[in-house]
């Protein structure tokens, strides 16, 4: 990877202060203090003037885009998520910092920043690439899946399966989920779809909750088109993007979704460590347990000296 001269920040867009261990704003700082002696221009987009210090430069969104050459995610993985699509035309290294929940995109926890830029400035890291799906939708592109649920609380979504424009079959379901290989283990896997492997170049389609039809999933290759048809017994039918609303379906509607390979580059410095940890945030999306009660089956020893740590980083 090439030396960053330009480093965009893209910040969740509702925490205004972080959460409980530490805030956006204190990785904020470690950033800027990392990067006070080097030639490097930090830059945000104009939304959020109001919620950075000094030494960050506030651009538009076209000049953003267009200038920088990489990206660290400040949020969770719908954050992360954001950051890959805003560069997708043009790929930039993103590195993503967890301050948000489960987080299976986001690798750096915040008081990891400092070694991960350090290791960052010394090239001591892999760049794992990412397919995303393109749609005639807007928005065009999503990296986990796009959806066709009910937009009302009544039918259900009636949609014919075309892929290279041959007909495969037709789901009659609550909603069907298109999915990339990094989504598959969000929606479709809640839907009971497959968890594909991230080096895949594969798509799935899911139905959720089917009452007629393709009743399981259906995988896909990489060159596969798909077109969902809307049948004339549908109830009209919400698009949703990665968890963002992309307009409506009515009766005889199409929309239609490819695999876009190598749309994102996603900064990893430990791949081994980040599969395993995701590894383990899937096994335990299984336990039919509130994250709270989790700390139950860590060994009372274990969970002393866990708060003790937590208690010192919050310091």
């Amino acid at each position: 990877m090439d030396a960053v001269h330009v480093l965009g920040l893209v910040m969740h867009p509702r925490k205004a202060v972080g959460d409980s261990v530490a805030t956006i704003l204190d990785s904020v700082a470690t950033i800027l203090d990392a990067g006070r002696d080097q030639p490097i221009r930090v830059v945000v987009r104009e939304p959020d003037r109001e919620r950075v210090p000094g030494g960050v430069e506030v651009v538009d969104e076209a000049a953003f885009v267009r200038e920088v050459d990489g990206l660290i995610a400040l949020g969770g993985d719908g954050t992360m998520l954001g950051a890959m699509r805003l560069v997708v035309e043009r790929p930039v290294p993103v590195l993503g910092v967890n301050h948000g929940n489960l987080g299976f995109l986001v690798e750096v926890a915040p008081g990891e920043l400092p070694a991960a830029l350090q290791r960052l400035a010394e090239g001591d890291f892999t760049i794992e690439r990412h397919a995303c799906l393109e749609t005639d939708a807007e928005p065009r592109f999503g990296f986990n899946d796009v959806v066709l649920a009910r937009g009302s609380c009544t039918g259900a979504v009636s949609v014919d399966l075309w892929v290279n424009d041959v007909r495969y079959g037709y789901y009659r379901a609550d909603a069907v989920v298109v999915a990339t290989p990094t989504g598959s283990t969000a929606y479709n896997y809640a839907a009971g779809g497959p968890v594909l492997s991230p080096s895949s170049e594969a798509l799935v389609v899911t139905p959720v909750a089917p009452m007629a039809g393709i009743s399981r999933a259906v995988v896909l290759g990489a060159g596969d088109r798909v077109t969902l048809a809307v049948a004339e017994d549908s109830a009209p039918i919400a698009v949703d993007v990665d968890g963002t609303p992309g307009g409506t379906l009515e009766r005889g509607g199409r929309l239609s979704v490819a695999l876009r390979r190598d749309a994102a580059e996603v900064v990893r410095l430990s791949a081994d460590e980040h599969a395993s940890r995701s590894r383990i945030k899937l096994s335990l999306l299984d336990l039919p347990l509130r994250p709270g009660q989790l700390l139950d089956l860590i060994p009372p020893e274990l969970r002393q000296r866990a708060h003790k740590i937590i208690e010192r980083e919050a310091s």
